[in-house]
Order: C-alpha cells, then structure tokens, then sequence
C-alpha cells in the first residue's frame, strides 16, 4: 500500500527539502572533483596520448583552457560520482506516491540502469576510445606533427562518455516499453533492419571519422544490447503479462 496522503503544501516543501539537498550533494561534490579535477584530466587524456605517442602532444591556446577544462571537467564527474547520492533525494521524493508493487517493478530498473551506464562508460573508455583515437591519427597524410586542445578534448571526451553511458540503457528501455504493452518480441523482430540503419547513423556520429571499422566498434555493440532487449521482452514481459492476463481471467 501508498504511504499516507500529502496536502499540496507538504508536497511543496518536501520537494523544497529535496532540491536543497541535492544542491549541497552537488556543491560538495563538486569542490571534491576540482580537487582531483587534475587526476580525472590526465585520465581521460591516457587514451589520447596512447595513440598520438611521440607524434604529437596536447596544448592550451588561451591563459584560462586549462581552468575552465578542469572546471568542466569536475562538472561532469560530480555529476556522475554523486549520482547515487542526488539520484537517492529524487528516489524518496517519488517513492511516497507509489504503491507497494509498483516500488518493487522500478527498483530492478534503477538497479540495472545504473551498472548500464557504468558498462557504458567503460566500453567507451577502454574500446570506442583507444580505436577510435589511432584510427583518426594514423588516417590521411603522415610525418605531420598532431598539436589537441586541451579543452575541446576533455570536453569532447566527457561528452562521448555519458552519451555511451545513455546509450547503454537501451535494453532498459526496451524492457518498460514491454512492460507498458508499447513493443512486444515480434515488433522488435520485425523492426531489426530498421533500427540496425539508425544504428549506423548514431554510430557514424559518436566515431567521427568514415573508418567503417570504428563506427564497427559502435554498432556491433549497439546491435547486442537490441538483441539483448528482445531476449528481455520474450524471457520475462511475455511471461510476466501472460501470468497477469490469466490471473485477471480468474477473477
């Protein structure tokens, strides 16, 4: 069962509460990235110089590249290392005002998403990055010296990384559009050409170069996690609706 009713005010103010704690989440986490803002740089920046080498280096044109790559740098990870903490205010609010059951079916998704998302960063960390980086230096004329801006690449790179980690959610998605009655194992079927279309077009904008190899390295995976949303909706949406549909039968 719901927890007990809320006026409109109390709503108000809890929601005024849960900004406010959000707010300091954020501030305090972000004074704590600043702080490592240095550490995260040079994280990111491992692949990029893994694949330049002694061909090239890093630079900053302007006195003030370097601060504000370090702050939009801290921006990103205090709102990834804190998102547990900030995603947890916005839980409670929303929780009140669910039943039981209903806490139950989103908890496994908010689960779920959340190690999707890590999966997503990684992937591109670790593959999208090191290929995608040695393709795009080694392509065209050689014996020309690679001279990157510091600040356009941690934003560039910050930027691929959470739009990956999104991307990753789409088994998760593709799981509620089942639950909602929206697709079913046979419409996800049929629609596999399709996508697999979209899915080169997004792959072709997250690797920007014309290597069918890197945009490979995007696709193929964008493809399983389809795949993987199908097994979802046949092995546990279909079950689950058909017990559902057969227990409304019974009454």
């Amino acid at each position: 069962m719901a927890m007990k009713e809320m006026t409109f005010m109390d709503h108000l103010e809890e929601l005024r509460t849960r900004l406010i704690r959000i707010v300091i989440i954020l501030v305090v986490s972000f004074a704590i990235s600043y702080n490592f803002s240095s550490q995260i740089s040079e994280f990111l920046l491992v692949p990029l110089r893994a694949a330049i080498g002694t061909e090239g280096k890093v630079i900053f044109t302007g006195l003030f590249d370097k601060v504000m790559a370090e702050f939009q740098i801290s921006f990103w990870a205090c709102v990834f290392f804190a998102s547990p903490f900030w995603f947890r205010e916005a839980w409670l609010f929303i929780k009140p005002g669910l039943y039981q059951k209903e806490i139950n079916a989103v908890l496994p998704f908010i689960v779920v998403g959340f190690f999707l998302f890590l999966s997503g960063v990684a992937f591109g960390y670790y593959v999208v990055f090191p290929f995608t980086f040695k393709t795009l230096v080694t392509y065209g004329v050689t014996n020309v010296e690679a001279m990157l801006n510091l600040q356009e690449y941690l934003l560039l790179a910050s930027k691929i990384l959470v739009f990956l980690g999104l991307l990753f959610q789409l088994p998760n998605v593709i799981l509620i559009l089942g639950f909602m009655g929206l697709v079913t194992k046979y419409s996800l079927r049929s629609w596999r050409r399709y996508t697999a279309v979209i899915f080169a077009v997004v792959a072709a904008i997250v690797t920007p170069t014309t290597d069918v190899l890197s945009m490979m390295v995007v696709w193929l995976p964008m493809m399983v996690l389809y795949e993987i949303g199908i097994i979802g909706v046949a092995w546990i949406v279909h079950p689950y609706l058909k017990r559902k549909h057969m227990g409304d039968n019974s009454l």
